[in-house]
């Protein structure tokens, strides 16, 4: 049972959920997540950042520490 104005939402979503790719993939996690009843766990951006593609890949992401220069007020 929905809305009648979420009948062809419903539609559309079961076709794309349907299809077997990443996009499809995407759409089943975020519905899951809006839909769940569970409390969100804690160590949510950890795993995120974990799952990452970057991870391994050895990035510097160090900054030089620059004290400016000299303002005389």
């Amino acid at each position: 049972m929905a809305l009648e104005s979420d009948r062809e939402l419903l539609r559309s979503l079961a076709r794309h959920l349907a299809s077997d790719g990443q996009e499809a993939e995407l759409a089943r996690e975020t519905v899951k997540a809006l839909v769940s009843s569970e409390a969100t766990k804690p160590g949510g951006i950890l795993a995120a950042l974990r799952r990452s593609p970057l991870v391994g890949s050895d990035l510097d992401l160090s900054r030089a520490r620059d004290t400016g220069r000299k303002v005389e007020l």
